[in-house]
């Protein structure tokens, strides 16, 4: 069965850093794409970012790119997502998603299989 954890949500001010991690069991990942996702308060659930975790291949949504960096460690089974110079609109509930033997890198929350539970992240102003 497949388990994704997250950790490492918190309050932090603008301009500072958080690093997000997910870590992934229950099966072999090699052919996935694992996925970033994020949902503010009446909002739709929106793409972040996701890599093949195969080649490492990543793909960033417009507003966080440059600022966020996705990440895996094999050894650990673990995907991160580094998120620099936050902003207020950051603040969401993030959750790690995993995308099984995808013909191509989705960026539409409802094609990812499994997801974790969440952690919020809050950026103060």
């Amino acid at each position: 069965q497949v388990q994704l954890v997250e950790s490492g949500g918190g309050l932090v001010q603008a301009g500072g850093s958080l690093r997000l991690s997910c870590a992934a069991s229950g099966r072999t990942f090699s052919s996935y794409v694992m996925g970033w996702f994020r949902q503010a308060p009446g909002k739709e659930r929106e793409f972040v970012a996701a890599m093949w975790w195969n080649s490492g291949n990543t793909y960033y949504a417009d507003s966080v790119k440059g600022r966020f960096t996705i990440s895996r460690d094999n050894a650990k089974n673990t995907v991160y997502l580094q998120m620099n110079s936050l902003k207020p609109e950051d603040t969401a509930v993030y959750y790690c998603a995993a995308d099984a033997n995808p013909p191509i890198l989705r960026l539409i929350y409802s094609y990812y299989d499994y997801w974790g539970q969440g952690t919020q992240v809050t950026v103060s102003s």
